[in-house]
C-alpha cells in the first residue's frame, strides 16, 4: 500500500506531535494533527500503514464507521492516508519505537529500531493491541508462504484454488465467506462443535457450500514444493480425512505484545494503557487512543478511537501552545 506522503531517512527529527501506530485511530491523529497545524511523524513496525486492518483484514467489510453502512478495510485505510496526505505527515514505516525519555525542555525523546532520535512535543500511542503475532499451524510450518497463511491480504491470490481454514473465530468465518464464491472449495476445520464467530457470520457459512468439519484438527500436511494435500483428524470417531488442497490458511489468532512501551513507566492494566478524559497517560506529554486505550466505560470500536485520537490531539495542541484553544473549531468554520 503506497501513501502520497513524505517519508524520511533522518537520524535525527523534530516535530511537535510523533504518533506511534499507522492503524485507523494513528492515522486520523495524523490528519487532524496536521489540520491543527502541527508536524507530524507516524512510526509503526509493520511495513504498510493500516494496523490489524490492512495486516488481517483489508478485503473485510466494517460495518461501525459512522456514515458508511460497509466499508472494506483496504478502502478506510486508503481514504484515512488520502485525508491525512494534505499535510504530509512522515511514515516511519518497518520502524519499532523503543525508548522513551524527556529533554530539558520536556519534550519527548524517542529511540527507534533503525537508531533514529525522533524528538516531539507530545507522543500519541495508538498501537492497536501492541506487536501481533499469529499462532502457527504447527503442522505446516514447512509450507509457510507455500501455500500456507495466516493472513488474507489478497483474496485473488486463492481464487480457484482448494482452500482449508483452520480456526472457529470471526476471521476464520469471514475469510470462508469471502473466499467461497472464489474459491474451488473452501473447508473450514475447527478443534471444537463451539465457535467464537459472530453466530450470523456462522450461520452464512452454514448456509453455503462451505464445508465445516468440527471436533477435527490438522494432522498433516503434505506436498512437492507447494501444499497438495491435508489430511484432517476427526476426534470423536478416530478417522482420518485425507482434503485437496492448495491454500491453508491458519486463523489461530495471535499473540500481542506491547514490547518496549512496558518499560516506559506507563500505567498499564492487562496490555491496556491507562488514561484519563483527555486521553492522558500517568507520563508527561504521552497520550493514547484506539484499543490501546482502558477507562471506565471503553469500548473497543474503530468510530470509538477516532473521536479518542481527536481528543488526543486536541488536549496535545493546549499543552504544547498554552495560548491555543483546546477546541479549535469545527472544520467547515474554517473553510473560504
Amino acid at each position: 500500500m503506497n501513501t502520497s506522503s513524505s517519508s524520511s531517512t533522518d537520524t535525527e527529527l523534530d516535530v511537535d506531535i510523533l504518533v506511534i501506530g499507522a492503524g485507523p485511530a494513528g492515522l486520523y491523529a495524523a490528519y487532524y494533527a496536521g489540520f491543527r497545524g502541527l508536524r507530524v511523524a507516524v512510526v509503526d513496525a509493520l511495513v504498510e500503514p493500516g494496523g490489524q486492518v490492512s495486516a488481517m483484514y483489508p478485503e473485510k467489510a466494517i460495518l461501525d464507521i459512522a456514515g458508511f453502512p460497509a466499508v472494506k478495510g483496504r478502502d478506510l485505510i486508503t481514504g484515512l492516508l488520502e485525508q491525512a496526505a494534505a499535510f504530509d505527515p512522515i511514515y516511519l514505516m518497518g520502524e519499532q519505537a523503543q525508548s522513551l525519555a524527556h529533554d530539558v525542555s520536556g519534550n519527548a525523546v524517542v529511540g527507534t529500531s533503525k537508531g533514529r532520535t525522533i524528538t516531539a512535543g507530545a507522543v500519541i500511542i495508538t498501537g492497536g493491541i501492541g506487536t501481533f503475532t499469529p499462532r502457527p499451524l504447527t503442522k505446516g510450518l514447512d509450507f509457510l508462504d507455500r501455500g500456507l497463511s495466516y493472513f488474507v491480504p489478497d483474496l485473488s491470490a486463492h481464487q480457484g484454488r482448494d482452500v482449508v481454514i483452520v480456526g472457529g473465530g470471526d476471521s476464520a468465518f469471514d475469510w470462508a465467506m469471502h473466499l467461497e464464491p472464489i474459491a474451488n472449495s473452501v473447508t473450514l476445520v475447527h478443534r471444537r462443535d463451539k465457535f467464537r464467530a459472530h453466530k450470523s457470520s456462522v450461520t452464512k457459512v452454514y448456509d453455503s457450500s462451505v464445508q465445516v468439519l468440527v471436533n477435527a484438527d490438522v494432522a498433516d500436511v503434505r506436498g512437492n514444493g507447494w501444499i497438495t494435500e491435508v489430511d484432517i483428524a476427526h476426534k470423536l470417531d478416530k478417522s482420518t480425512t485425507t482434503l485437496r488442497a492448495q491454500s491453508v490458511i491458519a486463523a489461530l489468532g495471535f499473540t500481542a505484545d506491547l514490547g518496549p512501551m512496558l518499560d516506559w513507566g506507563i500505567d498499564i492494566d492487562s496490555r491496556h494503557i491507562v488514561v484519563n478524559t483527555r486521553m492522558q497517560t500517568n507520563v508527561a506529554r504521552v497520550y493514547a487512543a484506539g484499543d490501546i486505550t482502558d477507562y471506565p466505560g471503553k469500548v473497543r470500536l474503530i468510530s470509538v478511537g477516532f473521536g479518542e485520537a481527536a481528543t488526543a490531539v486536541n488536549n496535545a495542541a493546549a499543552v504544547l501552545d498554552p495560548d491555543a484553544e483546546i477546541f479549535p473549531g469545527h472544520s467547515t468554520e474554517q473553510e473560504g
